[in-house]
């Protein structure tokens, strides 16, 4: 997905680390959805005043896709950027990249998030609270 025209509210600076890269010294393809998962539960915890509660969690990942557009190396200073695109009645949309200190875009995250409860183990209507926070975080509202 294109990220070209959005405004990201929210920037989460990420530290590589040695064992993040692959035999040729680009970070792996998979160790970059680790790095998107920290840049959407700071988002996360941000919109929440610094909390989350993992033991009954708003939000679960349904769905995510990625494209990887130039490779990132161990001597590059990177950022997620974190946006929330959509707001349906039992999903959020959120839209992230991966940018170098120069604004390059490294790559690209999609991702649908269900509401979760935890106790029915089953999807549920995001609710009012949470839909909120996003609207004002976002300033959409």
């Amino acid at each position: 997905m294109d990220t070209i025209g959005y405004q990201f509210h929210h920037k989460t600076e990420i530290q590589m680390r040695m064992s993040d890269l692959d035999a040729i010294g680009h970070v792996n393809n998979g160790v970059q959805y680790i790095y998107f998962d920290i840049g959407r539960v700071e988002y996360l915890r941000n919109i929440n005043e610094n909390t989350v509660n993992w033991k009954d969690p708003e939000l679960v990942i349904v769905h995510t896709e990625c494209d990887f557009k130039h490779s990132i190396l161990f001597t590059d200073h990177i950022f997620v950027e974190t946006k929330t695109i959509e707001i349906g009645k039992k999903s959020v949309k959120m839209l992230q990249q991966i940018i170098d200190q120069n604004g390059i875009i490294k790559s690209t995250c999609y991702s649908v998030l269900s509401g979760f409860d935890i106790a029915l183990n089953c999807s549920k209507e995001i609710t009012p609270e949470v839909k909120e926070k996003i609207f004002l975080f976002e300033g959409l509202k």
